[in-house]
């Protein structure tokens, strides 16, 4: 699904796309950062705390949701500022030149805070209009533990994946996660209340089918890719994917409309036993990303952490093809701390494989030697205490 932007503003060529400059005021611990970098590598090197992850961070801001760290904006502004924060970027393809920016404003008196999005100084609705602009995807510690952690964390995971190519797909999760709580909050209150409860079970089936069938839809691309381009040798394995649940097993069997038909005379006749529990039990919000070390034909959870660090990295570099090819974009990729684990063989293959995606890559590390292999093709820029050192 293609996402508009407003009618005033043409969106660029954007196969080979790349940032060019990058501006904070205020957010997190950089007060006045401007960066411009002319390569398709940067690597961003110092030392634990320097502004390196922020620095991605506020690139992330430039898809929908609340970027790579999923916290409030609120918590994104500087400590010593003024309660809010911008950022722009400078987007480049050949002579085609455009800027966007986001920020936050704080509220004042008794008026709301504010999220603020520019494209070429005209103002849009929500980061959703940036999609025709770039995609951008991200790979950070925190997803280490993806294949062994809670169902829930493999979800927003396939959710990520699902935005990068369908813009508008955040604006569904987040309705239906609205209406999950109507319903709960009307079991709890007013469990003899049919007419509402049909009302709600109405509405919650036509988002959680609308839902379950783009999940379904990127999957199955993506699992598709996978198997037409693996290969056992390569360093990064290939993961087999399939989805696990209810829902998912009715959206895969029947068309859109008997589904949503089926979904809720299920979810009328679990309200006993979702009363009881405090929580709707069937539905996307119960879905698993399941995935498969290929090569060895085993669950992912099974492997070795080192394996599971590598079919991971492999998962995104497949995603990000999957980008490119349904949505014309080569993405933006943000790897933070990724070159620390990996050995010189891997490391090296794994520079190959970003060189090969046509994508701009930002990549963090402590250590200057890590992006040795790099010589010649990237920016390398050091940071410390939320400055540019040297780029």
């Amino acid at each position: 699904m293609t996402v508009q932007a407003t009618e005033a503003i043409a969106a660029p060529s954007l196969d080979g796309l790349r940032l060019t400059r990058v501006i904070c005021r205020d957010f997190r611990n950089h007060a006045d950062l401007d960066l411009s970098v002319g390569s398709r590598f940067v690597a961003l090197v110092g030392e634990n705390g320097a502004g390196k992850t922020n620095l991605l961070e506020s690139i992330s801001l430039f898809s929908p949701g609340r970027g790579l760290r999923r916290a409030d904006l609120s918590s994104m502004a500087r400590q010593a500022g003024s309660g809010g924060f911008a950022v722009s970027l400078a987007l480049a393809r050949g002579d085609d030149d455009h800027r966007i920016g986001t920020g936050y404003e704080p509220a004042v008196g008794d008026g709301r805070s504010t999220r603020l999005c520019r494209i070429d100084g005209e103002t849009v609705g929500s980061p959703v209009a940036f999609a025709e602009f770039l995609r951008v995807i991200w790979l950070t510690p925190d997803l280490d533990g993806l294949f062994r952690g809670p169902a829930g964390d493999r979800r927003r995971f396939l959710d990520r994946l699902v935005l990068a190519v369908d813009a508008t797909h955040g604006a569904r999760v987040n309705a239906l996660e609205r209406a999950l709580r109507s319903r709960n909050r009307l079991l709890e209150e007013r469990p003899n209340d049919g007419q509402w409860l049909d009302a709600i079970e109405r509405e919650v089936a036509e988002l959680g089918v609308a839902v379950a069938l783009a999940r379904r839809e990127t999957a199955e691309r993506l699992d598709r890719l996978i198997a037409e381009s693996r290969d056992d040798a390569q360093p990064f394995p290939w993961a087999g994917i399939r989805l696990e649940g209810d829902l998912d097993d009715l959206v895969a069997v029947w068309p859109a409309l008997e589904a949503e038909d089926r979904f809720r005379a299920a979810l009328r006749q679990g309200r006993p036993r979702d009363r009881a529990a405090g929580r709707t039990l069937i539905g996307p919000q119960a879905t698993d990303l399941v995935v498969r070390h290929g090569p060895k034909d085993v669950p992912a959870s099974t492997a070795s952490t080192g394996e599971q660090k590598a079919l991971l990295i492999g998962l995104v570099l497949a995603h990000a093809r999957l980008v490119h090819a349904m949505c014309g974009i080569a993405p933006v990729i943000l790897l933070d701390e990724v070159a620390a684990h990996l050995d010189p063989r891997r490391r090296a293959s794994l520079f190959d494989a970003l060189e090969a995606l046509q994508g701009q890559v930002w990549m963090t590390g402590a250590d200057p030697a890590l992006f040795t292999e790099l010589e010649g093709r990237a920016d390398m820029v050091s940071v410390a205490d939320g400055r540019i050192v040297s780029a």
